[in-house]
């Protein structure tokens, strides 16, 4: 079922109900949010294999679109915005629906996702961050010219320092929620130093954060369900983490 948060096109939820006999309710909520450098030639389909995973397992998933940069008119700060307008839009929704575990929302990001997932997550129904091969820090991807130099569109031209710091969740902790952060050793896209050194900050900044770095793994095997980085996710949501 697909839900409008704005008037948007691509300010729109899609929902997934969720399945199986052993399905709890209320059920707790994945809000997922897909990767692919903020550009608008990738959209929330990425993580349909994700919410196929989680639905299956008795959650219920709001798998989330924002504007990207492009011809979708995405970028700085209303990306990130949308996001929020989305979660406020689950909050509303909850607030009604006793189907919904509101003490178990886990945002789960993959790569830019991870990005917004982070951002987003204080003041917000969010209780637990999943960074996939997050995006952490901006001006070392755009000095690094990651992700074929996709910071410049979505920050604009010659970014300030404040800029950098204000759009990179390295700069703006803490968050305040726990997280599972899980980074392929054999990244090509974000590099797994860059999630060696949000945990490292992230911890002394005072946020729980378990940090698992998976040998032999790329930066698209963590959202493939078949994956062992991704059933070491769904291992640890089964414990009842997040």
């Amino acid at each position: 079922m697909a839900t409008a948060y704005g008037e948007h096109p691509s300010q729109i939820v899609h929902r997934w109900a969720p399945q199986g006999t052993g399905a709890p309710a209320p059920a707790p909520v994945a809000v997922l949010l897909h990767g692919g450098w903020w550009r608008d030639l990738h959209d929330a389909r990425l993580m349909d294999p994700l919410a196929r995973d989680l639905s299956a397992a008795g959650w219920a998933v709001w798998n989330v679109e924002y504007r990207r940069t492009g011809a979708d008119g995405g970028g700085w700060p209303q990306t990130r915005d949308d996001v929020a307008r989305a979660l406020d839009l689950l909050a509303a929704t909850a607030a009604g629906d006793e189907r919904l575990d509101t003490s178990r929302v886990v945002s789960v990001g993959h790569s830019a996702g991870g990005h917004l997932a982070l951002l987003t997550a204080a003041d917000s129904p969010v209780t637990s961050v999943v960074p996939l091969a997050p995006i952490t820090d901006l001006r070392r991807c755009a000095e690094a010219g990651l992700g074929e130099g996709a910071v410049g569109p979505f920050l604009g031209p010659d970014p300030s320092p404040e800029l950098y710091a204000e759009s990179s969740p390295l700069h703006r902790l803490p968050f305040g929620v726990p997280q599972l952060l899980v980074h392929g050793a054999d990244d090509q896209r974000v590099p797994v130093g860059h999630s060696r050194g949000y945990a490292s900050a992230a911890r002394a900044a005072g946020d729980p954060v378990q940090y698992l770095e998976v040998p032999g793994t790329d930066h698209f095997a963590v959202i493939d369900p078949a994956r062992a980085a991704w059933r070491a996710v769904r291992e640890t949501l089964a414990t009842g983490w997040g």
